[in-house]
């Protein structure tokens, strides 16, 4: 429990105040140059949430004074057409970050289409290029998915900036959350129990554990019997309800020690982070010295 804390309800651990923290940064950052970074959304499907993603990529965007634009190939794109649009906005000079909206239509292959994005252009850090760099445990060279990274953030919040020796289970080995979040909370000393929504006995595997991350895509997977009073949960679950309601993968109000509403969490701070990865992404691109 938190110091001086007498009850067992839960701490609300938001995203906002650190996003405000790196925003700031950024903007810091992009004052300095006589110009404006340029990203581009590639979408290739008709899926609203993506659009709604978009959108408010670029509000933010606008708000920083980062170029934004869209290109937009139709969910009647071919996979042919769908890389090759990806190569030539990676080898395009004027632009400085690319992101492949998932999900992507029936029949597009993600993994494949990523190959295709130059990996110091890739702020959503998903090209196997920077996943390998990660599970290489040389981070410092790559642009890191920042959903992983807002959890990480939000673990340091409540546990301190030494992460090692603690133990925490990651539920749901997602290739965009939680396969490289592994590698990402080892390499700051971790010890990591790789779960799935199909685990048995998950109360006895959780209970020695200081932290639970869910990326798993189901809302209630996590209850308030799998739970106890000192762990700290961080839900990176999305899952839209009928009505249009959103609520992540853990159930509200669990009895722990901090826990991350959905919405207002993990997603915000993503957000921030993906202009984070930008101005990381413009200096590697420019041969420049990045922490």
């Amino acid at each position: 429990m938190v110091d001086g804390e007498k009850s067992t309800s839960p701490r609300s651990l938001l995203g906002k105040p650190l996003a405000d923290e790196v925003i700031k940064g950024v903007k810091e950052a992009l004052s300095d140059w006589n110009f404006r970074p340029h990203m581009v959304s590639v979408l290739a499907s008709d899926d609203e949430a993506s659009r709604v993603y978009v959108d408010s990529k670029a509000r933010r965007a606008g708000r920083l004074g980062v170029d934004f634009s869209v290109r937009e190939l139709g969910a009647g794109a071919s996979q042919q057409e769908l890389e090759a649009a990806l190569r030539e906005l990676s080898a395009d000079d004027s632009v400085h970050g690319v992101v492949l909206e998932l999900p992507l239509a029936a029949g597009l292959d993600a993994d494949a289409a990523l190959l295709h994005i130059a990996p110091r252009k890739d702020v959503e850090g998903l090209t196997p290029a920077n996943l390998a760099l990660i599970a290489a445990g040389r981070e410092s060279e790559a642009l890191l998915p920042p959903t992983p990274r807002s959890v990480r953030f939000l673990l340091r919040r409540v546990l301190g900036d030494d992460l090692r020796g603690l133990r925490v289970a990651v539920i749901g080995p997602g290739r965009t959350v939680g396969r490289p979040l592994t590698f990402m909370l080892n390499n700051r000393g971790m010890t990591v129990t790789l779960c799935n929504e199909y685990t048995r006995e998950l109360a006895g595997v959780l209970a020695p554990l200081d932290a639970v991350v869910l990326a798993v895509g189901r809302a209630g997977l996590l209850k308030p019997e799998h739970v106890q009073s000192h762990h700290v949960v961080i839900d990176a679950g999305i899952n839209v309800q009928d009505g249009g309601e959103m609520v992540g993968d853990a159930m509200p109000d669990l009895p722990v020690r901090a826990q991350t509403p959905v919405p207002g969490g993990v997603g915000p701070l993503t957000s921030a982070l993906m202009y984070q990865n930008l101005v990381r992404a413009v200096k590697l691109q420019r041969g420049e010295a990045v922490e």
